[in-house]
């Protein structure tokens, strides 16, 4: 049998129904990486002994008769940023190389109670830095789907580990695109949700009202199942919402979108896209109308056009304030010196890798005495006129489609010495965390050359569900991503 073409809520039913045993799952996908990780560089550490303990206590439940959980014996990936007890949490950066946590994330802990089983971390950009994952202290990652080609950022560890069959879903964080733009890039689902809806307890904070964790995977159904096992109230996180969540498995197995207003954003399809990218917008519409939707253009001129330079002031002022506490005495990598002041200068400056850097003195110029009022204070009214911008689209559509980058996923190399044109992958994903929005990433192809289509959809807070209906129509369309194997691989 072969794990690595199912999807998740297939393998869990097999495991609980004894057709299978949560070891062999775990063992075909332990295979699988050893296998390919050579070449594709999109895990940090691979979880061998744990798994397999963990897989072989989900058996035991299976066999006791007990209930082992929705997600029984389903191999999953992690971000690196995302505390695992006892084992390496590094965010991809030297500075954090061999610490070890002493508590599980929110995340993890719900995943291993679901049943799931996690066997590894997933590289990233350096503390989630980067839209490349080239910016990783433990090398670049490849892309599966054309290894000379980067799997997007920062989460392209997780979105690759899921292209290529490691697992069926994987998580990541999205503080700018970060699950979304990789799920493009690398041909697979991905779904950033409301702020607010998943507990950020234990993960390893980049900008804290921006960062987000969410799900990627091969279907919709997965991908809705993820969220169902995730989406929770968390006490421990102070920006966890206290509101119910829906049932997301229900609005993948039926979706309601007849009678749907689907907004197609002017700004967003004039400026420069892919012409294969363009095609995908148009054929997702046809798609939604087909299925009882009504297309309505709407503008976001204000997020079109100063998106970016917000989310860059906002993003790395945060940023500057929460890596201040990696200085080399509490934890972590720590030069030795002679005074207190040196060991702070010589750890952050070997420590953190210069994309890290040139964020870190970003953040603090904007955020010092004589420019707090020129840049910072000014970003934060700018943020509010781009929720208020969304609010307004919302009044006239239930969702809003979009295109996810501007290009198809770009070589290696090709944008490491331009960091304008590296950020300028996430124009059409930064909006949508400055106003706290859900985000999702759809599949819709392969391109002749093995490259993957994708289209972002966009919803009011907290409106999740409808992203995973929607997500659910289109799907049927155009299929569930495929892994990625032979060619590039």
């Amino acid at each position: 049998m072969r794990y690595e073409l199912m999807d998740a809520s297939s393998i869990a039913s097999a495991v609980t129904r004894g057709e299978v045993s949560a070891v062999e799952a775990v063992s075909a996908s332990l295979d699988r990486i050893g296998r390919l990780e050579p070449r594709l560089n999109a895990l940090i550490t691979v979880m061998e002994e744990r798994a397999l303990e963990r897989a072989a206590y989900v058996d035991g439940q299976v066999a006791s008769g007990c209930d082992p959980g929705p997600l029984a014996g389903v191999p999953v990936v992690v971000k690196d940023n995302m505390c695992t007890r006892g084992v390496r949490t590094t965010c991809g950066s030297r500075i954090l190389g061999d610490w070890k946590p002493p508590y599980d994330a929110a995340v993890v802990e719900l995943f291993e109670k679901a049943g799931a089983v996690i066997v590894g971390k997933s590289n990233m950009d350096e503390f989630a830095m980067g839209s490349s994952t080239e910016h990783s202290y433990f090398g670049p990652a490849s892309n599966p789907r054309d290894i000379s080609r980067v799997p997007g950022g920062s989460s392209g560890g997780s979105a690759a580990s899921a292209a290529a069959g490691y697992v069926p879903i994987a998580l990541g964080s999205d503080t700018g695109g970060s699950i979304r733009q990789p799920a493009a890039f690398c041909g697979v689902h991905g779904l950033k949700p409301t702020y607010g809806m998943v507990s950020r307890w234990g993960l390893v904070a980049f900008a804290s009202s921006l960062d987000q964790i969410g799900p990627f995977g091969r279907s919709v159904g997965d991908i809705a199942l993820a969220m169902d096992v995730i989406s929770s109230h968390d006490p421990r996180d102070s920006t966890c919402s206290r509101r119910e969540r829906p049932s997301f498995r229900d609005g993948a197995s039926s979706p309601a979108v007849k009678g749907m207003r689907i907004g197609i954003v002017r700004e967003f399809l004039e400026g420069p896209l892919d012409p294969s990218l363009k095609r995908s917008i148009e054929g997702t519409a046809s798609v939604l109308v087909s299925s009882g939707c009504a297309i309505v253009e709407v503008s976001l001129e204000e997020s079109a056009s100063f998106g970016l330079p917000c989310y860059y002031i906002i993003a790395p002022a945060e940023a500057s304030s929460n890596l201040a506490r990696f200085d080399g005495v509490r934890y972590g990598f720590r030069e030795e010196a002679p005074d207190l002041v040196s060991q702070f200068t010589r750890t952050r400056s070997s420590g953190f890798g210069e994309e890290v850097k040139r964020r870190i003195l970003t953040g603090t110029f904007v955020l010092s005495s004589g420019y707090y009022d020129a840049y910072y204070l000014t970003a934060l009214k700018v943020r509010k006129r781009i929720c208020e911008e969304f609010d307004r689209a919302f009044r006239s559509v239930d969702v809003i489609l979009m295109p996810v980058a501007p290009s198809l996923p770009f070589r290696k190399g090709d944008l490491l010495d331009d960091p304008i044109s590296m950020y300028m992958s996430d124009v059409f994903t930064l909006p949508v965390n400055l106003a706290g929005l859900p985000g999702m990433t759809v599949f819709t192809g392969l391109e002749p050359s093995g490259l993957p289509t994708s289209v972002q959809l966009v919803a009011p807070r907290w409106q999740d569900r409808r992203l995973i209906e929607c997500a659910a129509v289109i799907e049927e369309r155009f299929g569930c991503p495929p892994v990625a194997e032979g060619g590039a691989l």
